[in-house]
């Protein structure tokens, strides 16, 4: 294990635990003693792999994208997670996931979900092994990521929008466990992102560690070398990000950089700009960066991009920022659209608004024209083209593309 890695305890330096309720205190308890022993079985290792090359659609293409290359002098390839099956990451993490509740016996699935990406991941996994799924969904998503929720109904999930707090990713989360809760003994709760009580953070990141996996086998295939000078990822949860460096956090060779949504500023009250605004505090079962005002109450986050819409980071990514492993950038809306548009025009490949925050992060670097810069494009921006059209002229006074 590295040094960034979680301790024996759940804790990723001061960031981590599980602080939950006592009803919940078994079932987190019996999870952490059989998830490492099922995830490094040789049954499930063989039926993840299996799913993540039939099913997923896995390896996920490792681009050279030489048009943006030479607009930022360097060579740029992207990590194409958005050709996945269901359009992005989740769906390595809800594969592996949806196997670990089937061994463990469970019967019934909840999720939460913001710009839907892993609602519909879990609601596909649920149609594949025949399990009961609901999702929950802050009704400000629902009616702004619409086509999602219809594919979550359509894949047989039940959508409950959550008209709580912001309705929007954080309340989401709060109804899903909740709804734990209450069910403790038969739902597994597949949680999206690097977040809530251990070991989940743990969990998640192990599942989409092969993205970082893939990348160094494919640099190696491509360039004679498995590492590239930069990795950059978006970051809300942090789980696309977890993925990204996994295999990476101990190598200095690697300079990480991570993309958060600025919204209207990390310096204004309409922000998810957690690094740049959070102090400690813990959410959803879990020590990390808050976004919170004086009396430890949680603030909303605001950003264009549902997936990053989040008031809290994963402790993972929290502790290497702690540690200076990590560079993070705050990305205002403006800035992502002109990105996702740039992306667009320039290599034919809409990004997620996520995504775009990411590609943004480039013009922010300097680099020399010998450096070799990974970018995971973490989804497809289907989902967003409404936003990226009702945005346009934001992007336009931005800068020409």
């Amino acid at each position: 294990m590295g040094k960034f890695s979680v301790d024996r305890n759940g804790f990723y330096g001061e960031f981590g635990g599980a602080y939950i309720p006592e009803i919940l205190y078994s079932t987190v308890k019996n999870l952490e003693s059989q998830y490492v022993g099922i995830l490094e079985s040789e049954e499930f290792k063989r039926e993840y792999r299996d799913l993540l090359k039939d099913y997923v659609g896995r390896p996920s293409p490792l681009y050279y994208a030489s048009r943006m290359s030479r607009k930022y002098g360097c060579n740029l390839y992207l990590k194409r997670e958005d050709l996945n099956h269901t359009g992005a990451h989740k769906i390595n993490n809800t594969v592996g996931q949806i196997l670990l509740a089937k061994k463990m016996g469970k019967k019934r699935i909840i999720a939460e979900t913001g710009a839907g990406q892993h609602g519909v991941a879990t609601a596909t996994v649920c149609a594949l092994m025949g399990m009961e799924c609901e999702v929950f969904m802050g009704a400000t998503d629902v009616e702004r990521q619409h086509t999602n929720v219809e594919r979550m109904r359509m894949l047989g999930a039940t959508v409950h929008p959550v008209r709580t707090g912001n309705m929007t990713l954080s309340d989401a989360c709060s109804a899903a466990i909740r709804d734990w809760c209450c069910h403790p003994s038969d739902t597994f709760y597949i949680v999206g992102s690097t977040m809530g009580p251990h070991p989940y953070p743990d969990l998640v990141a192990r599942m989409q560690s092969v993205i970082s996996e893939e990348i160094k086998w494919q640099l190696q295939e491509k360039i004679g070398r498995d590492y590239p000078d930069y990795l950059i990822a978006c970051i809300g949860g942090g789980s696309n990000a977890a993925g990204t460096i996994y295999h990476y956090m101990d190598d200095e060779r690697v300079k990480i950089v991570l993309a958060e949504a600025g919204g209207s500023g990390w310096d204004t009250d309409h922000t998810a700009a957690t690094f740049h605004r959070g102090t400690v505090g813990i959410l959803h079962g879990s020590k990390m960066l808050v976004m919170q005002d004086d009396d430890g109450q949680i603030q909303e986050a605001y950003t264009i991009s549902a997936g990053l819409d989040y008031p809290g980071v994963g402790p993972m990514h929290c502790n290497m920022q702690r540690q200076g492993r990590t560079q993070v950038f705050s990305i205002n809306d403006d800035e992502a659209i002109y990105a996702g548009y740039e992306l667009t025009r320039c290599e034919g490949i809409i990004p997620a608004i996520e995504s775009a925050h990411a590609v943004a992060a480039l013009s922010k670097l300097s680099f020399k024209p010998s450096d070799v810069v990974v970018l995971t494009v973490s989804g497809r921006g289907d989902k967003d083209i409404q936003t990226y059209l009702d945005n346009k002229k934001m992007a336009k006074e931005y800068g020409e593309f």
